[in-house]
Formats: C-alpha cells, structure tokens, sequence
C-alpha cells in the first residue's frame, strides 16, 4: 500500500479513506478493468453484425478484442489477474463475473450463428466456456514470453481462431464452408 500511494502522490491514510482495505482497491481496479473486458468484448461479438457466415470473423474478432486490451495494460491486467493484494478468495470475485458475462452473450451467439448440434444449450455454452478460458489462458502465457520471443497479436488471434475455428467446423452448416489457411 505504500508504494500505491507513494505512486498515486498521496498517503496510505487518503487510500484507505477511499478504500475500507487492500481488498478493496483490488476489487476497485478489477471491476473498472473488467468492465472495459466486457466492454470491448460485447462490441466485438455484437458489433459484427454476425450471420451464419460470419461465425470465424465473430470468432476473431472477440479474441482480439481481449488481446488488444491485454496489450494495451499489460500491467493492470496482470495486477487483476494475479490479485497481489488480497490474500483470501473474495466474495464477489468481479474477475469470475467478468467470465460470465462474456461467456452469457458468446453462448447467445454460437446459438444463432451455428446449426445442428450448436442449438443445443448446454453444448454452445460448453463451447464458450472453452473459448473464453482458452483465450485468457494463451493471454497469460502471451504476456510471461519476453517481449522478443513472444508473437504478435495478430499471430496469436489467428492461432486461436484456427483452433476454434477447425473444432467448430464439424457442427457448420453447408452453407457456411469451413476455410482453412
């Protein structure tokens, strides 16, 4: 707490006026980042305009939505992430509900982008939770390769739509030919 307040120019005392504890500015930054993951994500899935036809773009286009904002702060979201700050499981975890929320509205939307066996629920949320999971885990990863080993961002949504896009390729339907690269 005193190099946050040492950084923010203030006293740990103007801190914890603000916040009631350490847990609490965590939750504090973690709700105002994951409002902006939800944010961008929500535009990138809704923002599509996505048909049947359109499913690998939505695809792509979600995971460079949360790469890009990974990449923008890297600090922050690794401070989210790794929670430095709070030394017991929380509550009302604003992380995990950031996960709901993107998983809610990209099971909504494999429903009505994909046939077949897509329609069902369960399955498409399945899929979903595999997606958002996978995206945060290559994230992690992406952000712990030096900055000279690591891919660019574009490599790394390409790499992630393919996955996804080649497990998705079974259940299309025939007017919506899967493409490879």
């Amino acid at each position: 707490m005193d190099d946050i307040a040492a950084e923010a120019g203030t006293s740990k005392t103007v801190i914890y006026r603000h916040f009631d504890d350490k847990a609490g500015l965590y939750r504090a930054v973690a709700a105002r980042i994951d409002g902006r993951v939800v944010r961008n994500v929500g535009s990138a899935l809704g923002g599509t305009g996505t048909a049947p036809g359109d499913t690998r773009d939505l695809v792509a286009s979600t995971v460079d939505a949360y790469l890009a904002l990974v990449e923008s702060d890297t600090e922050v979201y690794r401070f989210v992430v790794n929670r430095p700050l709070v030394d017991l499981p929380l509550p009302d975890d604003p992380v995990g509900g950031t996960v709901d929320q993107v998983t809610d509205q990209l099971t909504g939307l494999l429903l009505a982008s994909l046939r077949g066996n897509a329609t069902e629920p369960s399955r498409a949320r399945t899929w979903a939770i595999a997606l958002v999971g996978s995206v945060r885990a290559v994230a992690d990863d992406w952000l712990a390769t030096p900055e000279s080993e690591r891919a660019s961002r574009v490599a790394v949504v390409e790499a992630l739509t393919d996955l996804a896009w080649h497990g998705l390729a079974p259940i299309l339907s025939a007017d919506e030919p899967a493409r490879t690269r």
